[in-house]
């Protein structure tokens, strides 16, 4: 994978991670995720007008997706309000990129080199890893997780199918972050209440703006790069987002470390590197 393509792709990763912070740090993790997907929807409409609409060969795709992320966006609010984000986080995405792996090779025909299936089993080994260090404190966050990284793998797949029949990711993006917030507001309005989805609003804007662009960047960058190389590549390679969610773990929310954290990220940066030289 090119240099530059990785790179943009490890930002991406630091951009996921401190979104998934922002939902964990607050009180009502729904609410949260609500909030950051209405600023991402808010975002997308004030940028549509720059980019070229795309074409109706894009609508199965679209509409697939905003399906599979709604489920998503609830999935990680469930898991996040059952277990801390050094479980669950790794459990979720450490999955993917074996299912995106799977899956770009039984649609897209993709063949990957030996250095990439090594590169892609030490990411999700070492993120594996990172979970074994933390008590599972609630088995089903940990069955939640997983399930959601079924969900992960199934919409990268329509996503990357999407970004590509459009030819213009970006703009891609910005459609399919439109509709969900309808969704997510609609299930919170109905479990939450107008009054109080208000307040959440008016104390909490700031979580809709950092982790609706946050959301935005992290997911244009890698649709983007799955346009210029291997879906199962990129994939695999933004799940090092894993190692910033945990340094935020320890030194934002003071959740207990352990040494099996030091042994998972070299395993991860081990993985990463043999990406690099697919």
């Amino acid at each position: 994978m090119p240099f530059d393509i990785a790179l943009l792709v490890l930002l991406g990763a630091l951009f996921h991670a401190s979104w998934n912070a922002i939902i964990k740090g607050g009180d009502d993790k729904v609410l949260n995720t609500a909030m950051i997907s209405l600023g991402a929807g808010v975002i997308s409409l004030l940028a549509l007008p720059f980019f070229p609409l795309p074409g109706w060969q894009i609508l199965p795709f679209l509409m697939a997706s905003v399906v599979l992320q709604t489920i998503y966006f609830l999935l990680i609010a469930a898991s996040y309000r059952l277990g801390d984000i050094a479980l669950v986080y790794p459990l979720m995405r450490g999955a993917a990129p074996l299912v995106v792996t799977a899956l770009s090779f039984t649609v897209f025909g993709e063949r990957i080199s030996t250095h990439a299936l090594i590169g892609i089993g030490c990411i999700s080994g070492g993120i594996f890893i990172m979970a074994l260090g933390v008590r599972a404190n609630s088995a089903k966050a940990a069955a939640l997780a997983l399930l959601n990284a079924v969900m992960i793998g199934l919409y990268t797949l329509f996503d990357a199918w999407g970004a590509r029949t459009a030819n213009d990711p970006i703009s891609y993006v910005l459609w399919i972050s439109i509709l969900p917030p309808f969704v997510l507001f609609g299930y919170a309005l109905y479990s939450r209440g107008n009054v109080r989805v208000r307040e959440h609003l008016k104390l909490n804007w700031w979580r809709a703006a950092v982790g609706g662009a946050g959301s935005i960047g992290s997911y244009g960058v890698a649709l983007w790069a799955m346009t210029k190389a291997p879906v199962a590549l990129v994939a695999a390679l933004r799940e090092t987002s894993i190692v910033f969610a945990l340094l935020i773990s320890v030194f934002v929310f003071r959740e207990n470390g352990s040494i099996w954290r030091y042994l998972a990220g070299g395993v991860i940066t081990a993985g990463a590197l043999a990406l690099k030289l697919a």
